[in-house]
C-alpha cells in the first residue's frame, strides 16, 4: 500500500468514527519522543504525561497566560493580541444646532465623541476652532471658567453633567476599563470655558472606550446683531507615552 493510499484510508476511518455512535477504544497516544499514559477530552480532563523531551499537565480551573518553554518544547498560553499601539477616535454626534438665541435665557446644545486607546499609555484631547460668528460680529469665548450669564455675550463648553442653566450634558462614561476624564477647567458642573488649543479631556493610562459629551452654552445681549451664526471646531486626539 502506498503512502497516498494509507492517507485516504485514514480519512475514511475517521469519517466512520464520526458517523457511527459506538464505543471506541483508542490506542495509547505515543511516538518516538512522547507517550500519554492517560488521556481525556473535555474540560474536566486531568493528565500528567512526560518523556525525555516532552511534558504536559492540565487541571480544571487553571488559568495560565504567558510562555512556557524548555530546550525542546514551547507553549504560549492566553489570547494573542498585537503589541502595536492603537488609538481610536470617533465623533458620534458632530452637528450642533442651537436654534434661536435669546438675551433672556442661555441657549444650550451637546455633541458627543468617544476614544479608545491600547498600549499608548494615555491620550489628550484638544479643541481648536472658532466661536459663533455672523459676518464680522463674533460671540467671545469664555477665557475664564465661569457660570452662564444671560444677557452677556459668551460661548463656552464643558464635559460634565450640568443642572444649570438647565439639566443637560453628561459625565464621561467609561463603561468597563475606561480611564478617560474631563480636563481641568472643563470638569466643573455648571461652569464653562472655551480657549482654542486647550486640552479638554485626557486618560492617564491605557484605556477602554470612554464616551464624552460636550455641553455648549451661548448667551447673547440685547444689542447682539440678528442673523445666522456658525462656528467650526476640530478635536485633536494625541497618544501620550
Amino acid at each position: 500500500m502506498t503512502m497516498k493510499q494509507r492517507m485516504i484510508h485514514g480519512a475514511l476511518l475517521l469519517l466512520s468514527l464520526l458517523l457511527v455512535a459506538q464505543p471506541v477504544h483508542a490506542e495509547t497516544l505515543q511516538s518516538s519522543s512522547y507517550r500519554f499514559e492517560e488521556s481525556a477530552i473535555g474540560k474536566n480532563g486531568l493528565f500528567d504525561a512526560s518523556s525525555t523531551n516532552f511534558q504536559a499537565r492540565s487541571a480544571t480551573g487553571d488559568i495560565a497566560i504567558g510562555n512556557s518553554a524548555s530546550a525542546n518544547f514551547q507553549v504560549d498560553s492566553g489570547t494573542h493580541t498585537s503589541p502595536d499601539p492603537a488609538l481610536t477616535f470617533t465623533v458620534t454626534g458632530a452637528n450642533v444646532n442651537f436654534g434661536s438665541f435669546s438675551s433672556a435665557a442661555t441657549t444650550t446644545a451637546s455633541a458627543t465623541f468617544s476614544v479608545v486607546n491600547y498600549t499608548t499609555w494615555g491620550y489628550v484631547v484638544q479643541i481648536i476652532g472658532t466661536t459663533p460668528a455672523n459676518g464680522s460680529h463674533t460671540i467671545p469665548g469664555m477665557g475664564t471658567t465661569a457660570i452662564a450669564q444671560p444677557g452677556v455675550e459668551q460661548f463656552g463648553v464643558n464635559l460634565v453633567a450640568n443642572t444649570s442653566p438647565s439639566s443637560f450634558g453628561a459625565n464621561p462614561n467609561n463603561g468597563q476599563f475606561g480611564f478617560g476624564q474631563a480636563a481641568t477647567n472643563y470638569d466643573t458642573p455648571n461652569e464653562f470655558r472655551f480657549v482654542s488649543g486647550e486640552t479638554i479631556a485626557s486618560a492617564p493610562q491605557n484605556s477602554g472606550q470612554t464616551n464624552y459629551t460636550m455641553s455648549y452654552i451661548v448667551n447673547v445681549g440685547t444689542l447682539t446683531p440678528g442673523g445666522i451664526y456658525s462656528a467650526d471646531q476640530t478635536l485633536i486626539v494625541v497618544g501620550t507615552y
